[in-house]
């Protein structure tokens, strides 16, 4: 919790995606170089790609149950678990935030 100048209590500022996500994508880049024995990141960057996949599918299967229990707090648990997945990928394929952002903005109607 922070303080505002008079001392008083104030809620802390709501994360925002695009900087937890930029951040994330720089910790998982930085796991390229660790060792897959020491790291989950680096056995998927550096691991057999179907197994990878096949994650992405599983943590996929999961969002979908979740999201068809109304089940708000396992969804966004099933959600980060998918995002952190599609990353990796992201990463194993060469593609970065940037060029998502780009697909989407495309996608965005006016």
């Amino acid at each position: 919790m922070m303080t505002d100048l008079l001392g008083e209590p104030q809620p802390a500022a709501t994360p925002q995606i695009g900087a937890v996500l930029e951040e994330l994508f720089e910790v998982l880049a930085s796991r390229k170089d660790a060792s897959p024995e020491d790291s989950y990141t680096a056995k998927l960057l550096l691991g057999a790609q179907d197994k990878l996949l096949k994650k992405i599918g599983e943590e996929a299967s999961e969002v979908i149950i979740a999201a068809r229990d109304h089940d708000a707090g396992q969804l966004r648990y099933e959600i980060g678990d998918l995002m952190y997945h599609v990353m990796v990928v992201m990463l194993r394929e060469g593609l970065t935030l940037d060029d998502l952002a780009a697909e989407l903005a495309q996608r965005r109607r006016t």
